[in-house]
């Protein structure tokens, strides 16, 4: 069977255990993160080649194109490949919810997380404040 990637790109990824990459996809005119979703080789082909994103649904074990049933399609306006060859941003023209839920975008819940100050980026974590995670792998050392 023939490749459905040309080869330089099929060599630069980095698949996970079951040959998916993961897909960031972006509104192209805004910058808002959409949604993550999942591509093999195949449904990255299907991207780059159709104008609509493809990915493959890890639950139900099948290609999918965002909006064949909800009507809520993505329209492909750039697909790029991070330094690593890990992840892809899919950057298209939505068209409706993103999100299963009905939400625009599937990042709709904040957590609560400590604001960084770039002002105290020299700082050590003082001892009301959460540990440094300054060890070689990103563990706490204090």
């Amino acid at each position: 069977m023939e490749h459905p990637l040309p080869p330089d790109l099929a060599g630069a990824l980095k698949r996970d255990g079951a040959g998916l990459v993961a897909a960031i996809v972006q509104q192209h005119d805004t910058g808002e993160v959409l949604m993550l979703g999942w591509m093999d080789d195949e449904a990255l082909n299907r991207t780059l080649t159709s104008g609509r994103v493809t990915f493959w649904s890890r639950s139900r074990g099948e290609y999918w194109r965002k909006g064949d049933t909800s009507g809520h399609r993505q329209y492909v306006r750039s697909v790029a490949i991070d330094c690593d060859g890990d992840a892809l941003l899919v950057r298209v023209d939505q068209v409706g919810a993103a999100c299963h839920t009905g939400e625009r975008t599937c990042f709709y819940t904040d957590l609560d997380a400590r604001v960084g100050d770039p002002n105290d980026a020299g700082r050590d974590a003082g001892p009301d404040d959460e540990p440094a995670l300054d060890g070689p792998h990103g563990e706490a050392t204090s």
